[in-house]
């Protein structure tokens, strides 16, 4: 089975036990301080997927070291260290958050602009997409992308929105490379 529904299948769990227990919110904001985790230190993931190591030495340090979260978060890391699916975390934290804000009705986009877009300009964009994908909110990350020329390129998912002068010419040329 490939790594990415493995991953799913995991944060569904995860997502039907925080829902089925009222902890959504906490399971999110731990998700977001485990993920930071697992992206600043690589030796953690080396530490856990090492052969050497043996499963109840895994287990152990995974008690110690995130003591602090829930228990729900702490078993699915000594199953994931177990089985040797450890580096999967990051795409597991991807899935829930990706259901959560299914659920919320929130959608994240990634908006490519020439330069950073005002607050005024990302709420007028924000409020515009959300209604197009029927959704109560959208987040989005802003990113200043100088080779685009001019105009802006919005990504929600898989669809991608293109209203950059760089992608008009681009289109503009295939038209003309077709019509001959």
């Amino acid at each position: 089975m490939s790594e990415a529904v493995v991953a799913k299948r995991y944060a569904d769990a995860l997502f039907q036990l925080g829902n089925e227990q009222g902890k959504i919110e906490q399971l999110v904001e731990e998700f977001n301080v485990l993920k930071e985790v697992f992206e600043s230190n690589s030796k953690l993931l080396t530490f856990l997927k090492h052969p050497r190591v043996n499963n109840a030495e895994k287990k152990q340090f995974v008690d110690e070291v995130f003591h602090d979260f829930s228990s729900d978060i702490v078993h699915t890391l000594k199953i994931l260290a177990e089985r040797h699916r450890i580096e999967i975390v990051p795409d597991i934290i991807d899935h829930f958050i990706h259901s959560v804000n299914d659920a919320k009705g929130i959608a994240v986009a990634t908006v490519y602009s020439v330069r950073e877009l005002t607050d005024a300009e990302k709420q007028e964009l924000e409020n515009t997409f959300a209604k197009r994908f029927n959704k109560q909110t959208i987040k989005l990350n802003n990113i200043v992308d100088p080779s685009i020329v001019g105009g802006i390129k919005l990504r929600i998912g898989n669809t991608i929105y293109d209203g950059t002068i760089s992608g008009k010419l681009k289109r503009i040329e295939r038209s003309i490379v077709t019509a001959n």
